[in-house]
């Protein structure tokens, strides 16, 4: 079970670090459509539609990513007062009253949405650049596949908090900076 929660966990990963790199282009292209706006007096007829498509992609694709580190929101002034195996059941059936019907709801209605838009090739009509936009919108039923694959991980967690009192422990990747001088001055002190 340890091997199936891990290598979901590192496709969430994979896929959140690859399209980080969404924040690259966006800083970039946002840049250019600054500088040739004010700068040259020529703005872009493309530039707002590949941001809004950038934040899309975006935001979408890093949701499994979020919850595969456990950096998603939670009200946890209680929760992290809690037991683990506490935790972990409360978890458990959370997931299944809010987290899955409403994935699967995003899986569902995403696919009939970018099905549609590929029967039509559907183009944006806020610029006059038309972009095509039917590939964007593949990504609202793949990023809902993520999502259920990393929510069937979390439900495998939760189990086995229940079971061993403790929490699997996640793969390694980036951590905020306060929980990393945390951890500098636990391991400091004598």
């Amino acid at each position: 079970m340890v091997k199936y929660v891990h290598m979901i966990e590192g496709l969430s990963l994979w896929v959140g670090r690859a399209f980080g790199w969404c924040i690259l282009i966006l800083t970039l292209s946002v840049s250019y459509e600054v500088f040739v706006r004010y700068a040259l007096n020529a703005p872009t007829v493309w530039a707002f539609d590949m941001m809004v498509q950038m934040y899309g992609a975006l935001f979408l694709m890093c949701g499994a990513y979020a919850l595969a580190q456990d950096t998603h929101v939670r009200a946890d002034v209680l929760y992290r007062l809690f037991p683990v195996r506490v935790q972990a059941s409360l978890d458990f059936v959370l997931y299944f009253i809010f987290f899955f019907p409403g994935i699967l709801a995003l899986f569902w209605y995403g696919w009939e949405i970018a099905a549609d838009s590929w029967r039509y090739k559907e183009v944006s009509w806020n610029s006059p650049a038309r972009i095509q936009i039917y590939f964007f919108k593949t990504l609202i039923p793949v990023a809902g596949g993520l999502l259920l694959l990393q929510g069937s991980a979390e439900v495998v967690r939760c189990i086995m908090a229940i079971k061993s009192g403790r929490w699997l422990d996640r793969l390694d990747d980036v951590r905020e900076t306060e929980d990393m001088l945390m951890h500098m001055s636990e391991v400091e002190r004598p």
